[in-house]
């Protein structure tokens, strides 16, 4: 499902703090044929080195595919099923593989609390605290990340038109606020099993995600 969305920016915020290319380089991926060219950036003001995906060639007359993606190394890397972020990130590759677009991996794990405070966190989930209201037993907002990094690569990338790939409307009011121009939104699968029901829940009743659920 497509939507519009149009909301003025706040402020200069691309402006203030140049971020530049750093490297490009290519590296196959497994059962992609499109080429993926994997970019760093000077600049940025989180040390965390977030990179970009090109899957190319796109065109810059027409508004790129984009996927804003935060960092799961449980659910990217080991499969787990507790979330749906794995599912969402292999959903996009292949369908970037197709469509051609941007891949953008920020470095923050668990909605920004990091990945020891996000086990800690699935934790107290176990004793039946939902995935927001652990954070706030650890003492954190319900979502700490940011989007300035990712408005900034795209600058460096010369793109300021996206169409964004997501199901959360906080990336897009983030972006819009930051400069970047979401024509409109393109939302993923819904990826939901036996153990990420509830987690999937919270987010769409708490945080308006555009998720439509079916319990597995």
């Amino acid at each position: 499902m497509k939507t519009n969305i149009a909301i003025e920016p706040k402020h200069n915020y691309l402006t203030d703090c140049p971020v530049s290319v750093r490297q490009r380089v290519f590296i196959p991926i497994k059962n992609v044929q499109k080429k993926v060219e994997f970019v760093s950036f000077h600049g940025l003001r989180q040390d965390n080195q977030p990179i970009a995906l090109i899957f190319g060639p796109i065109s810059q007359k027409a508004p790129i595919p984009v996927r804003v993606h935060s960092e799961c190394l449980t659910g990217d890397v080991f499969g787990s099923l507790r979330c749906d972020c794995g599912a969402q990130l292999q959903e996009v590759i292949e369908e970037m593989n197709v469509m051609g677009g941007i891949l953008l991996y920020l470095r923050q794990e668990g909605r920004g609390i990091g990945l020891y405070a996000k086990l800690d966190a699935y934790h107290l989930q176990d004793g039946g605290l939902d995935t927001f209201q652990a954070n706030r037993a650890l003492g954190f907002s319900d979502d700490l990340r940011t989007y300035d990094d990712a408005a900034h690569m795209l600058r460096a990338l010369d793109i300021t038109k996206i169409i964004l790939i997501s199901n959360n409307p906080d990336k897009a009011v983030g972006l819009q606020q930051l400069g970047i121009q979401v024509v409109s939104v393109k939302n993923t699968g819904v990826h939901v099993n036996a153990h990420n029901y509830d987690y999937l829940a919270a987010k769409k009743d708490q945080h308006h995600h555009a998720l439509q659920l079916a319990r597995a």
